[in-house]
């Protein structure tokens, strides 16, 4: 019984968004690892990123701004935890180091006939602030829209990796 729990627990805390984006897995891959890149494409529609610093490596950080449509500036620090390349990319993600609301990502990339499935799996502290996230930010359509920008900008890569 005990592991049926833990993974409703997991179930209740976890917010999953995916999607098939036309494009080899390097490619997209490389949409996620460079900033030049982050900044085309980063973010729910209509919201830009200012980047102030930017390391990818485990244990290194992307600290950034989102702009909103409305004005609002969004505090964001990210901290990667695990880098497995053109695979799996796992991080903490809240609003400065050290955010006790931060929650834990992991984003995978997974070849498929016609692209490149991304899937990103995020794991918060409770089930309350899940929700939080859910009702007050919109995470879930935000989180599409995201993907959305990602599928419309990675074919303006072509040219940065050969297949």
């Amino acid at each position: 019984m005990a592991a049926k729990e833990s993974e409703t627990s997991i179930a209740e805390r976890e917010l999953v968004v995916s999607a098939l984006i036309e494009g080899p897995r390097r490619l997209v891959y490389q949409a996620y690892t460079e900033v030049r890149h982050l900044a085309e494409w980063w973010g729910p529609d209509g919201f830009s990123t200012s980047t102030t610093a930017f390391e990818y490596r485990v244990g290194g950080v992307w600290e950034f701004v989102m702009h909103g449509p409305d004005g609002v500036d969004y505090p964001n620090f990210i901290e990667y935890l695990e880098i497995v390349p053109g695979e799996r990319i796992r991080l903490l993600h809240g609003e400065r180091r050290g955010d006790p609301d931060a929650f834990e990502q992991t984003i995978t990339f997974v070849e498929r006939e016609g692209g490149t499935e991304v899937t990103m799996r995020a794991l918060f502290r409770t089930k309350a602030r899940r929700d939080e996230v859910v009702e007050r930010y919109g995470a879930i359509e935000g989180g599409k829209q995201t993907l959305g920008r990602l599928r419309a900008y990675v074919p303006t890569m072509k040219g940065e990796v050969s297949r």
